[in-house]
């Protein structure tokens, strides 16, 4: 058994490497030269333009970002201090003027204003309908698009975990042979325990306050449209009472509301602009995962390195399963029939060798033939030929029992070990490989991105709309007062 001390250096290469998915030496950071970057005025650096690219990292790319939607916050701005003006300018006229006489008019001067009144407020009331249903539908899909990125990173915690187990396994059965490389693995283990407890530490921190702003995001917009809409309609009912005292009450509440309504369509836009950014993203590191934007804020390893090692840890195990076969193959013919003419290899000619051969050495568990045997149940062909404690010695010298307790025990500890390291092996591919990432962006780019650039884009249109339509409804009030005032 001293060459499985060999294989088992060999095959605590890919711990090592697994461990260090997280490492600064094994990122991908580079000097990626990503195709989209962009040229935004960012408020943070005195207005000067971010020519970075994506970084949810960097507040210079929120605030940026965030400044795609200064039209509806000066829009928002301006209508308020118009209202300030307009205010302070009724307030002094009322205090220096006397009233005048009421002057009379035909009906239809009377009648068309409260007819483009009443169309406005059904306008209103088709637009706060748009709003809602769409902010609804915007927060399912940014939930949904939440859930499948957060359970991305679960997912690579939970096969952290998985092999962090099968390590300490292997720690526990290899103590008594071999303390250098149950150092190695103690601490591997170490370490991929932290990067696990980091990776949760990071999911419950993010998930927290990434549902908080998706929940009060919806949750103003929801506030902000019904209180509005409420409003038009008590207007509406106010103007038909002739109570004009409500009617002055409820213009001033709209026009604040008016305000706000502009500033949820600059922060919507905003929203639109980082889905757009965020599928763009995704877009261009399923095209070029190594030379993106994407690249330095992904704990993947350089897929080249991790792709030799790969390889180098399956030619190991694929050259020390052939020379255990060609063992077998030895004793088959040295033990072909036992005393009682049975064969002591029965139905045991190979060991299941799951990696193709050279230059690939891909793990492949399904093209072992159907006759071959895991390197795991080798314990129970040595179980034939082992002298336990409790036979008596001349049963073990008589027989074929030639091979000592203490060796069947230090065989089984390396070919569990062996079998347990293969079967966490497609999970450390996984990691390598970071399949869990790119398979989920997959998914993101082909089922999900289109969907929700155009749920977030219909909220902003809705929104934009509703605005719009209480800008003119509220003009239309306060010319309304006026005509009603003569």
């Amino acid at each position: 058994m001293s060459k499985s001390n060999g294989l088992f250096l060999s095959l605590i290469l890919l711990f090592v490497v697994s461990s260090s998915v997280s490492s600064p030496r094994s990122l991908v950071f580079g000097s990626p030269v990503p195709e989209q970057r962009y040229n935004r005025p960012d408020p943070l650096s005195h207005f000067k333009y971010y020519n970075g690219d994506y970084d949810v990292r960097n507040k210079h790319y929120w605030a940026s970002a965030a400044f795609t939607g200064v039209h509806g916050y000066a829009i928002a701005g301006i209508w308020i201090l118009c209202g300030l003006g307009f205010g302070t300018f009724m307030i002094v006229k009322n205090l220096s003027s006397s009233s005048s006489p009421i002057t009379g008019h035909s009906d239809s001067y009377y009648f068309i204003p409260l007819l483009l009144v009443v169309l406005f407020t059904s306008l209103v009331i088709v637009a706060t309908s748009f709003v809602l249903a769409t902010n609804q539908s915007s927060l399912w899909r940014t939930k949904k698009l939440k859930e499948t990125l957060l359970g991305a990173v679960q997912d690579a915690r939970r096969t952290i975990r998985k092999v962090t187990r099968v390590m300490k396994e292997m720690h526990h059965l290899l103590r008594p042979y071999d303390p250098r490389i149950c150092f190695r693995l103690n601490s591997t283990s170490h370490k991929l325990e932290k990067e696990s407890k980091i990776i949760q530490q990071v999911v419950h921190k993010n998930q927290h306050s990434i549902d908080h702003a998706i929940q009060t995001s919806y949750l103003v917009t929801v506030v902000v449209v019904s209180i509005n809409v409420a409003l038009v309609l008590a207007a509406l009912v106010l103007l038909l009472l002739h109570y004009r005292p409500g009617f002055i009450m409820i213009i001033f509440l709209c026009w604040v509301l008016t305000a706000l309504c502009w500033v949820l369509t600059g922060f919507h836009f905003f929203l639109h602009t980082f889905a757009e950014d965020t599928c763009s993203a995704f877009e261009e590191f399923e095209r070029n995962p190594t030379n993106n934007s994407l690249s330095s804020m992904l704990p993947c390893v350089d897929q080249v390195y991790a792709d030799q090692i790969m390889v180098e840890i399956g030619s190991t195990i694929h050259n020390f399963i052939n020379e255990l076969n060609l063992k077998i193959t030895m004793l088959s013919r040295l033990f072909e029939l036992d005393e009682h003419g049975e064969d002591l290899l029965s139905g045991i000619r190979k060991i299941c060798d799951p990696f193709s051969g050279a230059p690939d050495y891909l793990y492949s568990p399904s093209k072992c033939p159907k006759d071959a045997i895991p390197i795991g149940d080798i314990p129970n062909v040595l179980a034939r030929f082992t002298c336990y404690r409790d036979n008596s010695t001349g049963t073990c010298k008589g027989g074929r029992s030639f091979l000592s307790e203490a060796s069947f025990e230090m065989a089984w500890a390396y070919t569990h070990s062996i079998q347990g390291l293969l079967n966490v092996l497609p999970d450390l591919q996984s990691l390598t490989q970071c399949s869990f990432v790119k398979d989920t962006l997959a998914n993101v780019v082909t089922h999900q991105c289109r969907p929700f650039r155009v749920s977030i884009r219909l909220l902003w249109s809705s929104m934009l709309s509703l605005s719009v339509i209480m800008l003119v409804l509220v003009l239309a009030w306060v010319a309304k007062s006026y005509q009603d005032r003569g």
